[in-house]
């Protein structure tokens, strides 16, 4: 049992990207405030680790701080253990933390073993790729009284924030007409991506688009009734084949339409760390309204003596002050700030609530309060979870029959055994 004083432990399962820029920073802050205890990742293979553990950025940032390496990082990298994950999931005490960060065909497995072993869960987005299994992590997790919180960090961006609020007063009419994209950048494609990301498994629309779908119900509630998803084939560096240029079109329940367009394919040259934006069209009585967040520029222009060293860094800049940013704050190190940091914030404040609310009582009364945490987190519709939010699986499942199948539209039917299937004309 967990007393209030005991520190949740963190098990972050994958060593990418995501661990690299947000989530390993964003966790190492919070672990510097004294809201969470040890730090471990566990990676397929040690590279992945070792590059983190010599990360210039985050040394600077965090010095003194560090992780637990699974596997250790004097492995041969040439050496894989796709097991090593479940290992240290169940050496975990129970009610503590697993962050899920691997492909998106990967989370279900993590997810389920995280939850059979009674762990909380933060778990980067979407959470799984099928409804079903969606409804499943959902039964499971509140079974247990454990929190699963999904990281789509654009709702902790203020200006959604505050297009919700306005929007759900009343504001801005009805939503009617909509386009949004999100291009990243060209070096993605020589990234690991070309190695999960491809045809069989994902594309740009699942990966990306979901951000907008999740965004555009998160601001005005409604939930999407149909999508029809096409996408352009390209061969990765490696030769593999993905769905590299996207182009969605989602309906709404009150027949709105939302246009999403995804790539890898934003230029390395570009100012900017990639093109993104959401453009919502609305109608109130007899006038119309919108909403606009030009995303792609934040009013930023930065022009350097040389570019920087990581991939895509240029010389004119537009860097995004709001997502994600290392500053000073006083004290050792630098401090990560923006949407990116609050939204893992906000997740294991709200996982550190329950562990606190239920310790010291017995089993029964510690799973009745978790389970009333649960469903007030639910209702509140802040931080997305399997419960309120599986209409995104939903989207991601209809996505991908219809980019598998020359961009049939395919429709969602809500209700006990909610499904998708291709519209009936």
């Amino acid at each position: 049992m967990i007393s209030k004083t005991e520190k949740p432990d963190i098990c972050i399962v994958g060593g990418g990207m995501i661990t690299q820029v947000q989530i390993l920073p964003s966790l190492y802050q919070l672990q510097r405030l004294g809201m969470v205890g040890t730090i471990s990742i566990c990676a397929l293979d040690s590279g992945p680790l070792q590059r983190l553990a010599q990360d210039a950025t985050l040394q600077r940032a965090f010095p003194g701080q560090s992780f637990n390496a699974r596997p250790s990082l004097d492995t041969d990298p040439e050496k894989k253990f796709p097991d090593i994950y479940r290992q240290a999931i169940a050496q975990m005490p129970k009610h503590n933390i697993v962050a899920v960060a691997v492909p998106d065909q990967l989370h279900y497995e993590v997810l389920k073993t995280a939850l059979e072993h009674d762990q909380h869960i933060l778990c980067v987005k979407p959470l799984v790729l099928q409804y079903n299994q969606a409804v499943e992590i959902e039964n499971l997790a509140y079974e247990k009284g454990l929190v699963v919180g999904i990281e789509y960090h654009k709702r902790f961006d203020y200006r959604s924030l505050m297009a919700r609020k306005q929007y759900r007063n009343g504001r801005f009419g009805e939503f009617k007409l909509g386009q949004a994209a999100l291009h990243e950048c060209w070096y993605y494609r020589h990234s690991n991506f070309q190695n999960w990301c491809t045809c069989e498994n994902s594309d740009m629309f699942t990966y990306i688009a979901c951000h907008y779908v999740d965004l555009v119900h998160f601001i005005t509630g409604l939930k999407p009734k149909a999508v029809s998803v096409y996408g352009i084939k390209e061969k990765y560096p490696n030769g593999r084949e993905g769905y590299i240029w996207t182009d969605g079109r989602i309906i709404w329940e009150n027949g709105a339409c939302l246009n999403v367009q995804n790539a890898l394919g934003y230029p390395d040259e570009g100012p900017g760390g990639n093109y993104q934006g959401l453009r919502m069209h609305c109608q109130g009585d007899d006038v119309g309204t919108m909403i606009v967040h030009n995303d792609q520029f934040r009013g930023v222009e930065h022009a350097y003596v040389n570019k920087g060293t990581e991939p895509g860094d240029s010389i004119a800049a537009q860097p995004n002050p709001d997502y994600f940013q290392y500053v000073p704050q006083g004290g050792e190190g630098l401090a990560p700030v923006g949407y990116g940091y609050r939204s893992i914030e906000f997740i294991i404040q709200r996982i550190c609530e329950a562990i606190s609310e239920s310790a010291g009582k017995n089993e029964t009364q510690g799973l009745k309060t978790r389970q009333q945490l649960l469903e007030r987190f639910d209702g509140e519709g802040i931080m997305a979870t399997p419960k309120n939010s599986s209409y995104n699986e939903l989207v991601m499942e209809a996505g991908r029959l219809s980019i598998l199948n020359n961009s049939r539209e395919v429709e969602i039917n809500y209700g006990k055994n909610a499904q998708v299937n291709f519209t009936k004309y």
